[in-house]
């Protein structure tokens, strides 16, 4: 799909405000209700759009520890990724799963938990426990200067 800047002003809108109206919305862009629900629900149909969702925080949860894990694999076969990513796939700690390309690592891992202790048991009783992880690499985040869910859309062609 083709996109033009009112789709463009669309998509920064609602990833500033998932939650706005479809008048609120016209209104910010400039449309009338009409053709901006049509112009959204394109953008759904297509794809571009996938869903919409509340974003938490994690400190007022309690979720104050955040990891960045690198983890290796013993073979690099189509079977053993899988079994990896279908693994990763139940454990809600983790917030994105990354196959990667230029480091000594195969995937990473961002992880959020409420502390040191639950981190260990995450460690050491699901990822290390998944066949073919062979090594494991942690850090840890001190503070988030940008955590964004946003798209640079002003770039997008």
């Amino acid at each position: 799909m083709e996109l033009d800047r009112t789709d463009k002003r669309i998509l920064a809108e609602l990833q500033k405000n998932g939650r706005i109206s479809n008048l609120e919305l016209a209104d910010a862009i400039g449309l009338s209700p009409s053709p901006c629900l049509r112009r959204v629900k394109q953008l759904e149909d297509s794809g571009i759009i996938e869903g919409y969702t509340a974003l938490l925080n994690a400190s007022n949860l309690g979720l104050k520890l955040t990891a960045l894990i690198q983890i290796n694999m013993d073979k690099h076969t189509p079977d053993r990724f899988e079994h990896f990513e279908s693994s990763i796939q139940s454990y809600t700690e983790v917030q994105e799963c990354l196959l990667i390309a230029g480091q000594s690592a195969d995937y990473l891992l961002k992880v959020t938990v409420q502390d040191m202790e639950v981190y260990q048991d995450f460690l050491l009783n699901k990822i290390t426990k998944i066949p073919g992880v062979t090594d494991v690499h942690s850090s840890f985040v001190l503070r988030h200067v940008i955590n964004s869910t946003r798209l640079p859309i002003d770039s997008v062609a």
